[in-house]
């Protein structure tokens, strides 16, 4: 009798399980078939017209040939490369078209060299890219030249990739 409690508590945890398990009831759904109603003649329709793009301004556009605002340049060197020419001819001729706007041409080095060094070489590249607009045909006033030396770097790192990366003059929208 000593294990009896124990049985009969299992016991009725046993019925307790059974009972409240239910087996679910399998109904089927009819299916029901719906033919498509005709559309009737003469219903108007939305026109579908394509978004016109002559009005934005090509400034804005991310994948746009004015996207690309930078300027860059060898070690040491304040000349405007080849691959920097047709990025000054082409900001060279949205000013040329819009004479009411204004760019801030800045100037960077890399990490190299001291601050006072770094400074008028980044005006000395701000300048070149300048002087290169307004051979272009750009308005004076409408462009400004500042150095930032190595105070905006574009990448971090300290190998020569990071260092041709900072190696630039960007063109600013004012």
């Amino acid at each position: 009798m000593r294990h009896f409690p124990k049985v009969a508590l299992i016991a009725s945890a046993a019925v307790l399980l059974t009972a409240c398990s239910s087996t679910p009831k399998l109904t089927e759904t009819p299916v029901v078939e719906k033919t498509p109603t005709p559309v009737a003649q003469g219903e108007p329709t939305r026109e579908i017209r394509p978004v016109e793009t002559g009005s934005v301004d090509p400034l804005n556009d991310p994948r746009g040939e004015l996207a690309n605002r930078s300027v860059y340049f060898d070690y040491d060197s304040f000349v405007v490369r080849e691959d920097g020419k047709p990025v000054v001819a082409k900001h060279s001729g949205y000013l040329t078209k819009n004479t009411g706007r204004k760019v801030l041409i800045q100037g960077n080095t890399d990490e190299r060299g001291g601050t006072e060094y770094n400074l008028a070489l980044g005006q000395k590249r701000a300048e070149a890219v300048r002087r290169a607009m307004t051979s272009l045909g750009v308005s004076d006033n409408q462009l400004e030249a500042v150095s930032l030396g190595e105070e905006k770097p574009k990448a971090t790192g300290s190998d020569e990739a990071a260092w041709a990366e900072n190696r630039r003059a960007d063109i600013v929208y004012q």
